[in-house]
């Protein structure tokens, strides 16, 4: 590589490969790295085949611009490896000068920038629904109170028959308080307590947990990145969120195979705006997948709103709740389903103690 155009190539946002005149790759910038989870030196000499496959539209659309000697851009290319679901890109391939046979292969997922605008549609939701929990919440309370005070007071000297309606009451108006309740919780607005927090040992505290649990008919697996630094964040909330995930996964999956993988990487490419004009890096990666059911297509893009549920008991709380505590952390939160196939992605900021200067 040229020395001046170093720093350019590692900071290039999307994975970019650099191909010899034998299709072998002879460079992969960071991005590139992370996408195929090997180094660039691990990549050097491998053709473009044998990481992609000889039958991938990739390896054939290297080669029809190398027969062609020009560029070439394919839209639309579903990019797999190992077994992580395919992603949407776009190809570039093109020569890297009129007096080489290098070529410049450049894979740009197209769904990043809509996920992430999603990402951040869910928190500005939950951020709107925060202030009016809290009220809905305190001005319920003192009915709810009144109807229950009132029902307690009528079954005193009701007969049998009337004694059934008053126990009715009795019985929707705790179900309401509890619905209350999470509302309630929902609108707890209060700073977080930041601090370094092991991913790996909140993660392993929500397995064990469900495994004893509501998931003891689920095999878990996990794959960690030994590597990962520390979490900015509160580990009990933390907990919470990953513990509301895999509760979802637990009960999409009702038989006797189902199966949840908990896996961690670090991602140092993945950052969105704050305030229009601070970048927040987000590089620690937790993908927490099902076998189950899956979310209807109809319900995916709304999956975090408040009040959106497929369950017919479920208040709909679960997952916006999630999203406000991922975002209060200054972390983002997505999902992918299809039947069979359910991924939570999260990412979070690392620690980052405070210097004394």
């Amino acid at each position: 590589m040229i020395p001046d155009f170093e720093q350019i190539w590692a900071t290039l946002p999307f994975p970019a490969f650099v191909l010899d005149a034998q299709n072998q790759l002879s460079h992969a910038n960071s991005a590139a790295e992370q996408m195929v989870k090997s180094s660039a030196k691990q990549l050097r000499m491998r053709s473009v085949a044998s990481l992609f496959g000889g039958n991938s539209l990739i390896a054939a659309t290297v080669a029809q611009a190398r027969a062609n000697s020009g560029s070439l851009v394919q839209y639309n290319v579903d990019v797999g490896l190992n077994d992580v679901d395919p992603i949407t890109c776009n190809l570039h391939v093109a020569p890297l000068g009129a007096d080489t046979d290098t070529l410049l292969l450049l894979i740009q997922p197209t769904g990043v920038a809509q996920k992430m605008s999603r990402s951040l549609t869910h928190m500005a939701a939950g951020r709107s629904v925060v202030a009016m929990s809290a009220m809905l919440a305190h001005e319920l309370r003192n009915p709810l109170a009144g109807i229950s005070g009132a029902a307690q007071l009528l079954a005193m000297n009701a007969n049998e028959g009337d004694l059934e309606l008053t126990e009715l009451i009795e019985t929707e108006t705790r179900r309401i308080g509890k619905l209350i309740d999470r509302v309630e919780h929902f609108g707890d607005d209060r700073p977080i307590s930041v601090s370094a927090v092991n991913i790996h040992d909140v993660l392993d505290r929500t397995v064990r947990a469900a495994k004893a649990g509501f998931a003891n008919h689920i095999a878990f697996s996990v794959e960690y990145d030994p590597s990962l630094p520390d979490a900015a964040g509160d580990s009990d909330q933390l907990l919470q969120v990953f513990q509301n995930i895999i509760k979802n996964a637990a009960e999409a999956n009702t038989g006797t195979h189902g199966k949840i993988k908990v896996r961690t990487s670090f991602n140092s490419g993945v950052k969105f705006a704050i305030s229009g004009h601070q970048a927040q890096n987000v590089p620690l990666q937790i993908e927490i997948s099902d076998n189950g059911t899956g979310i209807p297509e109809s319900m995916i893009a709304e999956v975090f709103d408040p009040f959106v549920t497929s369950k017919s008991n479920g208040s709909g709380l679960g997952l916006p709740l999630v999203s406000k505590i991922i975002a209060a952390h200054g972390g983002l939160v997505e999902c992918d389903s299809t039947p069979e196939r359910t991924t939570f992605t999260i990412r979070l900021p690392i620690w980052r103690p405070q210097t004394d200067t």
